[in-house]
């Protein structure tokens, strides 16, 4: 196992690669999360995978802040990752922020994609408005308070509240059927979504199931994108509760790879 930082533009990126011939499985982390969230679907795949994690920029406790938090620059950080880590082609699973990473990079390049697995995140919906904007602002400026008291663990980012609210908003934005719908259209490669059930930190009401049953539209334009489960857990525990099932979903990629 090799652990390290991968230096990049204006920061570096904590990484942990397990090594060995297996096929090199990349996990994208949620929006302000860490590797660490990974270790039960790590240990459900076993060591015949090789398994590498790392941490965003300004994220955990060892990888280093930066002037750019925009969603583009986390999908070329991938690029600079697999480079560093000398993998020319990957299996990427991504949870929650990580899918719409997974799903972008694997439409742009399907010659270096073994497959992806997009763990409750990736759904297009138009869900952003000036209310939901305003509301996500005021959620992350009543965050800020308990912020320093969590960032020594690594549970909140290195970010101030008006970056964790910009970076969410983008989300929004990239996440509109305009925008995603035509980039999930666009994968040549298996792709299997595990998606949760119930709500997830900062949605209201039934918001969250509706985004998940946008997905059927997905599904029925792409053959190559199937939905592989729908597990009882909710957004925030699935990496932890359904972690089985996620596994489950890698195999099956690496079986229609080998076909």
């Amino acid at each position: 196992m090799t652990t390290g930082t991968i230096e990049i533009d204006d920061t570096a990126l904590a990484f942990t690669d397990t090594g060995g011939p297996g096929i090199p499985v990349v996990y994208l982390n949620g929006q302000f999360a860490t590797q660490g969230y990974w270790r039960h679907v790590i240990t459900g795949l076993g060591p015949g995978f090789r398994h590498i994690t790392y941490d965003e920029r300004g994220r955990g406790r060892k990888s280093g802040t930066s002037a750019d938090y925009s969603f583009e620059t986390v999908v070329r950080d991938i690029d600079v990752v697999l480079a560093d880590r000398g993998v020319d082609r990957a299996l990427l699973v991504g949870w929650s922020y990580g899918a719409y990473a997974a799903a972008y990079w694997a439409s742009r390049n399907p010659e270096r994609t073994i497959g992806a697995v997009l763990v409750d995140g990736a759904m297009p919906y138009d869900w952003l408005d000036e209310v939901t904007e305003e509301r996500i602002r005021t959620l992350f400026r009543r965050l800020r308070w308990i912020s320093p008291v969590l960032r020594p663990f690594g549970l909140m980012p290195r970010l101030t509240a008006d970056q964790q609210a910009d970076s969410n908003i983008e989300l929004g934005r990239i996440g509109e059927e305009k925008t995603l719908g035509p980039v999930l259209d666009a994968i040549k490669v298996p792709t299997r979504y595990v998606i949760a059930s119930g709500a997830s930190f900062g949605s209201r009401g039934d918001e969250q199931e509706r985004i998940r049953a946008n997905l059927d539209t997905v599904t029925a334009r792409n053959p190559n994108i199937r939905i592989h489960a729908k597990v009882p857990s909710n957004h925030g525990a699935i990496l932890r509760k359904d972690h089985a099932a996620i596994a489950a979903a890698v195999r099956e990629i690496v079986t229609l790879d080998r076909d």
